[in-house]
């Protein structure tokens, strides 16, 4: 019997991208931004760097890496699956893809009715 269907899942361009940055800063976080500063893009930190609040929560697990998103923002993403991808580009100021000449790119798609009823649980940071 297969697993709950994941929340987040990578592209071969994330992992790629994910591996080379876990062998230069060790084990890696994401968090999806909220459209402030750096428009709605996956963050990558140094697992530890980034503070997760009370109201993040804890979509699964993105190629050994956790993966946070706001509540609030949870809400208006919850039936959809999130798809990471990496492609060309600047990333955002304070994600560690800003230097690597890519940048991480959400996609996503909506779960189908037997997905939905094996999708994954969230918990909160």
């Amino acid at each position: 019997m297969p697993g709950p269907t994941p929340r987040v899942v990578a592209t071969d361009a994330a992992r790629a991208l994910i591996e080379t940055l876990r062998a230069r800063h060790g084990p890696l976080m994401f968090h999806q931004s909220g459209g402030c500063c750096d428009g709605s893009s996956p963050m990558c930190y140094a697992q530890g760097e980034f503070m997760v609040g009370a109201s993040d929560v804890l979509l699964g697990d993105l190629e050994g890496c956790p993966f946070y998103m706001g509540e609030d923002q949870f809400a208006y993403w919850e039936h959809t699956q999130l798809i990471i991808d990496a492609v060309p580009g600047r990333g955002g100021a304070f994600s560690l893809d800003s230097a690597e000449g890519q940048r991480f790119l959400l996609r996503s798609r909506l779960y189908s009715d037997e997905e939905w009823a094996n999708v994954a649980p969230v918990t909160h940071g």
